[in-house]
């Protein structure tokens, strides 16, 4: 679902832990621009609750009972790369595994460590919402490459343009210090930013950075 510029974030929590549950509808209960509109312990109910609650966010937790977060993200992205479509965030005890990048692979726009403050729950999935993909530090950049496998992606299919628009995205920059870099209009990057996404069939950053690291066009050591 679309939410106009003026309607609270709709929020869908599934976290199996019942004291984190509660927190996290404690943290973001309080926000007025946030409506938790659902609730689920379980990856298959979870699912069912974003066909029918159409949230913006999902904050999944990984480790769930039965089909863990992992593969409820991927069943929940894979309702379509749309603008609507719910956009999920993964939640993880640790930063250094391989959930980061399966999480990411299956379409998550981000993941968060569940020991984050409060206020960095909040500003995420604000940023989420807004369709921008959560940063990732250059530790997780260097996971990223263990993990991918050298396979095509669409990236065969940019131009020169968008390759090196890619890579600027792949490094963490804005689209106004891309512009800088490449001394191109912002207008202009913005466009093959959306001619990037349409080749490579992602909905956002995050999965614009999977696919350059999966292509071999960069690396952490580039």
């Amino acid at each position: 679902m679309t939410t106009p510029l003026d309607a609270p974030i709709r929020l869908l929590i599934v976290e199996d832990d019942v004291a984190t549950r509660i927190g996290l509808r404690a943290i973001f209960g309080t926000e007025p621009d946030i409506d938790i509109v659902g609730e689920s312990a379980d990856g298959e109910t979870a699912y069912e609750l974003a066909k029918q609650l159409e949230p913006d966010v999902v904050l999944m937790d990984v480790q769930l009972p039965g089909v863990d977060g992992i593969q409820t993200t991927a069943r929940i992205t894979a309702q379509g790369q749309t603008e609507s479509a719910p956009r999920v965030i993964v939640l993880t005890t640790f930063e250094r595994d391989e959930y980061i990048y399966r999480s990411l692979r299956a379409g998550a726009s981000g993941f968060l460590l569940k020991r984050a403050r409060a206020e960095d729950l909040v500003d995420s999935v604000r940023q989420v919402a807004a369709g921008s993909a959560l940063p990732m530090p250059e530790l997780n950049l260097s996971l990223i490459e263990a993990y991918a496998s050298a396979q095509r992606t669409g990236v065969e299919l940019l131009t020169d343009r968008e390759s090196e628009v890619l890579v600027q995205i792949a490094r963490g920059k804005s689209n106004h210090e891309i512009a800088v870099e490449l001394s191109i209009s912002l207008d202009t990057v913005k466009s093959h930013v959306k001619r990037i996404f349409s080749k490579l069939a992602v909905r956002d950053r995050a999965q614009a950075v999977i696919a350059a690291y999966e292509s071999g066009l960069i690396s952490p050591r580039s």
